[in-house]
């Protein structure tokens, strides 16, 4: 399971309406890896001039690798983060994510990132199985 979902959001979910902030702290809370990297780059997206901030270190354990997959894989707790955090995410590969600023979500640093030559040079033995 993804999500530790309270017993009150799932209701809010059965009824129709969701209240996305209380759904991004479930985020926040059974994520706890995912949600911190992304605030942290997110920080330091605004702290700087650069055009995105991204992570290049593996995580340290696989509990942590699989909260980064199951954020970045999933359309809705993706387009949560992205909402709240106000960035855009790009996701290479089981741990280089990147945040831009929306409006930089067409520049060249966003399609250069997310292009195929990218993601080819990104590659590595090591990373084959995550």
């Amino acid at each position: 399971m993804s999500l530790d979902v309270s017993p009150e959001l799932l209701a809010q979910a059965e009824a129709g309406e969701v209240d996305e902030a209380a759904f991004v702290d479930t985020v926040r809370l059974s994520l706890p890896y995912a949600y911190d990297m992304i605030a942290g780059l997110t920080t330091a997206l605004a702290a700087g001039s650069a055009p995105f901030a991204d992570n290049t270190e593996p995580p340290a354990t696989e509990a942590e690798r699989g909260q980064l997959l199951r954020a970045l894989s999933s359309d809705a707790i993706r387009g949560s983060l992205e909402r709240h955090f106000d960035v855009r995410l790009a996701f290479q590969n089981c741990h280089r994510v990147a945040v831009f600023r929306p409006a930089d979500a067409r520049s060249a640093a966003f399609r250069d990132f997310t292009s195929v030559r990218s993601q080819l040079l990104n590659q590595s033995p090591e990373l084959r199985d995550c």
